[in-house]
């Protein structure tokens, strides 16, 4: 069975917006990795909407860096799908769902394939109370941000989930990478 993964980029106060925190080339080459073991991608409209066209406009950007392009041609050459009711197309390798979520990562989890990655917060949140995230990667950066979206601030979480960790990983900019299985 496919395993679906969670990774997200979290502030020292939970916050998980993508505009407070640390990209540097150490992190892009981390995430990557992590994209590397997945063949697809699964995300809400808000989340496909910040990353396409930005990663797919990287891949084409001659001055980018090395792990910029690095990450732009993993996340471009994997299928991706999207749920959302109001998302009209999608680019390329991307396909929009709106039939029930888990009746549809149930099914996909059954198919055959590499790991299922997920990221963002509204798909993730929904999929974590539905107890289907198998594995979580946190990677908390350095900061305090003060406001912000943040992971089931709806509480719709019924009951406490107890993970494992089973990985850490330091970076030089101060972060830290923590990986957790579910229980």
């Amino acid at each position: 069975m496919r395993k679906l993964i969670y990774a997200i980029n979290v502030t020292l106060d939970g916050c998980c917006d993508h505009t407070s925190g640390i990209a540097d080339d150490e992190l892009l080459e981390y995430f990557t990795q992590l994209l590397g073991e997945a063949d697809l991608f699964v995300y809400g409209r808000k989340t496909y909407e910040l990353m396409v066209p930005y990663w797919p406009d990287v891949e084409k950007d001659q001055s980018a860096s090395k792990a910029d392009k690095d990450f732009a041609r993993t996340f471009s050459s994997t299928k991706k799908i999207v749920f959302s009711r109001t998302l009209d197309s999608a680019e390329g390798n991307t396909r929009i769902v709106r039939t029930n979520l888990q009746d549809e990562i149930l099914k996909l989890k059954q198919q055959p394939g590499k790991n299922i990655f997920t990221g963002g917060v509204d798909i993730p949140s929904q999929l974590i109370a539905l107890g289907l995230v198998d594995e979580y990667y946190f990677v908390v950066q350095p900061i305090l941000a003060g406001k912000g979206r943040r992971l089931l601030e709806d509480g719709s979480l019924a009951e406490k989930l107890k993970l494992k960790l089973v990985e850490s990983k330091f970076f030089k900019s101060g972060c830290v990478a923590l990986r957790y299985l579910k229980q």
